[in-house]
Order: C-alpha cells, then sequence, then structure tokens
C-alpha cells in the first residue's frame, strides 16, 4: 500500500484559530461588521463569541440597532476610536465569548480575534486571565 504524501502545508496552530475566528464571525448580527472569536487552552476550543445582542435579543441586521441604523456620513463627528456605543445593542465578540465560558478555563487561555480588540475588550480580556491575545493585522 502506497501512502500518498500531501503537497499542502498545513496551517499552524495560530492560523487555524484565526481562521475559526473568521468562521465564527460569520454567525455576527452587525449591519457595521463582523468579529469572532475563539478562546482556546492546550489547543482546544473552549469557547466562540460573535458580535451581536444576548441570545434571543434585539437584532441590528433586522433594523432594531439604533447606531446600525445611522449612515456612515451620520457617524462621521466621532473620532476614530472613541466612538459613542451607548445606542448600539450589541456585544463584542470578545465579550460574548467570555461570557460564555467557564471562568477556570479562562485562566491561562489564548483568545483569537479576526481584529484588533477595543481597549475596553483587552481591558475583560486581561480581568478573565486569557493570558495571550492574537489577531490579524489589518
Amino acid at each position: 500500500m502506497k501512502i500518498l504524501e500531501s503537497k499542502h502545508s498545513r496551517p499552524t496552530w495560530d492560523e487555524y484559530f484565526l481562521n475559526m475566528a473568521d468562521a465564527v464571525s460569520l454567525r455576527a448580527d452587525c449591519r457595521r461588521g463582523q468579529y469572532g472569536a475563539v478562546l482556546v487552552k492546550d489547543r482546544r476550543v473552549i469557547s466562540t463569541g460573535y458580535n451581536g445582542s444576548e441570545s434571543g435579543g434585539p437584532s441590528c441586521l433586522d433594523g432594531e440597532c439604533p447606531r446600525g441604523l445611522l449612515s456612515h456620513e451620520e457617524l462621521k463627528g466621532f473620532k476614530q476610536g472613541n466612538n459613542d456605543y451607548s445606542n448600539c445593542i450589541s456585544l463584542h465578540a470578545e465579550a460574548n465569548c467570555i461570557a460564555y465560558a467557564d471562568g477556570d478555563k479562562c485562566r491561562g487561555a489564548t483568545i483569537y480575534i479576526n481584529a484588533k480588540p477595543c481597549d475596553m475588550c483587552e481591558k475583560l480580556i486581561r480581568a478573565a486571565g486569557i493570558k495571550k491575545i492574537v489577531y490579524k493585522e489589518n
């Protein structure tokens, strides 16, 4: 019996889990952007999350988010990185991912995100005891 050798290389673990974060982001319920997060410990997935409201809550894609209904022109008055999200119904992908994880499993884990986390999510990640953040450079 002859064993065929693959001509394709396998992705690194970081590439593999970042690709998972991309796949998770496809479930996002936001008109502005789709983000996904995957929490991993010992190369095993602990939890996933995407941006959207709480389970069974209002839907941005269905027009139930006041911020999602604003045009890009209407949002131009906000400074980059200092947006007011008080009229947004969604939680960020990282927050949803951590909310659905067992707290003990968060400590020492790695979170993979398909974009750089905002300042608040980075604080939440650190507070949860997650040791490493891996994200795609945009």
